[in-house]
C-alpha cells in the first residue's frame, strides 16, 4: 500500500473505571479524577483490602445498556463489557456498512468468562444443584467473548482472539494494521476486554505485586499495581476509504512493533533491552525520529521492575530531555487485556486534545533514573504520540498514532 494510503482510526469504543465513551475518560483525565477505588460488585474476601479500578456498574445495568434482557443470554461480565464498548463503534459507524464490508473483528482477553464460573462453582460441585453452571461453562474461553460480542451485532466478520497478557489488545491493533495492508480485509475493529475476578486478584497478589492503596507509577515508593477492567476497540481503515465515505478520521495508526524479551516468565529484562528495541522499531515504522514524540503513555504498572526497565528503556531512546511521559493506570487500574486498546482511546484523546495528562500519585523520583513523568496536566501541540504495552513473557507492543492533519 503507498505511504498516501495510512491507516487510519475512524471510531473507537471503550468502557473503564472512568465510565462509558471518550468523553468520561477525558473528563476524568482532566480534572484528575481517579476512577480506582473499593469495588461494589468483584465478590470478594479482600473487596475491602484492595482498591481496583472496576466499572461503576452492575451486570444488570451493563445488560441494560447493551439492549440484553436479564438471562436471555449467557453473556458473562467480560462479554458485558465488550459488548458495550462495541456499540459505540456500531453505532456511530452503522451495522450495514461493517456487515458489508471485509470486516475482522480482532479481540483479546486473558480470563475470559471466569468472572462469572467461578462465582458459580459451588453450584457445579454440588451433587444436586447445577443451576446455571451448565448454561455459563463454555464462557471460560477468551474466544467466546469475541464470538458473542460479533453475533450480538448480526457481524460476521473474519474473528481472531488474542492473548498475550498485558500486551494483547495492542497486538490486536498491530495484527489489524498488517491485515488491512495485506489487503486481506478493508477495515479492522481491534481492541480487546477483561473483567475483575478472584482468579485474577488472588493471582495476581500471590505474586506480591498489587498494591492496597493507590498505585505510584514510576515513584521510588511504588510498590505494585492496581487491577482493573474495562474494553476498548478501535476501528481501523485505509485513509482512501474513510475519505471516499465521509467518515472522521480520529487518527492515523503510523507504526507499530513488538518483540520478545525471552527474559523471565512474569518480569522484564531489568535494562529495558525489550522495551527499547520495541519502541525504536515503532517509530523507525512511523517514519519518525525519537524527537517527532511529543507525550508517551506509558505502560508504567507501578511495580517495582517494570518502571525501572521501562524508565531505563525511555532514558536510553530519548536521552535526558526525554517528552513528556505518565501513565494511565492510575485512573483505570491496570485492565490487562484491554489496557493497550483502552490507553491507545486515552492517547488518541490526548493527542486531539492538545495536553498529556498528569502521572497521578507521583511524589519522589526513582533512583534507577534521571527523568521523571509529568505530575500536572501539560498543555501542548502533540502530532505523534507514542503508547507502550508490555505484558508477562516479555511480550512488547508500541504504537505510534499520528494526528490526522499531520
Amino acid at each position: 500500500m503507498p505511504q498516501s494510503d495510512r491507516i487510519v482510526v475512524t471510531a473507537t469504543g471503550i468502557i473503564s473505571a472512568l465510565g462509558i465513551g471518550a468523553e468520561k475518560q477525558l473528563l476524568a483525565l482532566r480534572q484528575k479524577e481517579s476512577g480506582v477505588r473499593l469495588p461494589r460488585f468483584l465478590q470478594s474476601v479482600h473487596a475491602a483490602t484492595y482498591v481496583l479500578g472496576e466499572v461503576p456498574f452492575s451486570n444488570g445495568q451493563l445488560a441494560q445498556h447493551c439492549d440484553i434482557e436479564p438471562d436471555s443470554e449467557a453473556a458473562t461480565r467480560t462479554t458485558l463489557l465488550a459488548i458495550s464498548a462495541l456499540k459505540q463503534i456500531v453505532d456511530k459507524t452503522g451495522s450495514d456498512l461493517l456487515q458489508r464490508s471485509r470486516l475482522a473483528f480482532l479481540n483479546a482477553g486473558t480470563v475470559g468468562g471466569m468472572c462469572t464460573v467461578e462465582d458459580l462453582y459451588l453450584e457445579f460441585i454440588d451433587p444436586v444443584k447445577h443451576g446455571d453452571f451448565e448454561r455459563f461453562i463454555d464462557t471460560l474461553d477468551c474466544a467466546e467473548s469475541t464470538e458473542h460480542a460479533a453475533a450480538h451485532f448480526g457481524l460476521k466478520p473474519l474473528l481472531a482472539t488474542l492473548s498475550t497478557a498485558c500486551s494483547s489488545s495492542a497486538n490486536a491493533l498491530m495484527l489489524g494494521a498488517r491485515m488491512i495492508k495485506q489487503g486481506l480485509v478493508d477495515k479492522a475493529i481491534c481492541g480487546g476486554c477483561d473483567s475483575l475476578s478472584r482468579f485474577t486478584l488472588n493471582g495476581f497478589s500471590s505474586l506480591k505485586n498489587v498494591d492496597k492503596m493507590h498505585c505510584r507509577p514510576f515513584d521510588q515508593s511504588r510498590f505494585g499495581l492496581n487491577l482493573g477492567e474495562g474494553a476498548a476497540y478501535l476501528l481501523l481503515e485505509k485513509e482512501s476509504d474513510a475519505k471516499a465515505r465521509g467518515a472522521t478520521m480520529l487518527a492515523f495508526l503510523d507504526g507499530y512493533a513488538n518483540t520478545n524479551d525471552a527474559y523471565h516468565p512474569t518480569a522484564p529484562s531489568p535494562d529495558g533491552a525489550g522495551a527499547l528495541r520495541t519502541m525504536r522499531q515503532a517509530i523507525d515504522k512511523a517514519g519518525l525520529a525519537p524527537a517527532d514524540i511529543a507525550y508517551i503513555n506509558a505502560h508504567g504498572t507501578a511495580t517495582t521492575n517494570n518502571d525501572a526497565s521501562e524508565g531505563r528503556a525511555i532514558e536510553q531512546l530519548f536521552g535526558p530531555e526525554a517528552p513528556a511521559f505518565s501513565s494511565t493506570k492510575p485512573f483505570t487500574g491496570h485492565t490487562l487485556a484491554a489496557a493497550g486498546a483502552i490507553e491507545a482511546v486515552l492517547s488518541i484523546c490526548s493527542m486531539n486534545e492538545s495536553f498529556a495528562p498528569a502521572n497521578l500519585n507521583w511524589s519522589e523520583p526513582m533512583e534507577e533514573i534521571s527523568i521523571q513523568p509529568i505530575t500536572e496536566n501539560l498543555s501542548k501541540e502533540i502530532k505523534h504520540v507514542l503508547s507502550n504495552s508490555f505484558g508477562f513473557g516479555g511480550s512488547n507492543v508500541s504504537l505510534v498514532f499520528s494526528k490526522a492533519d499531520s
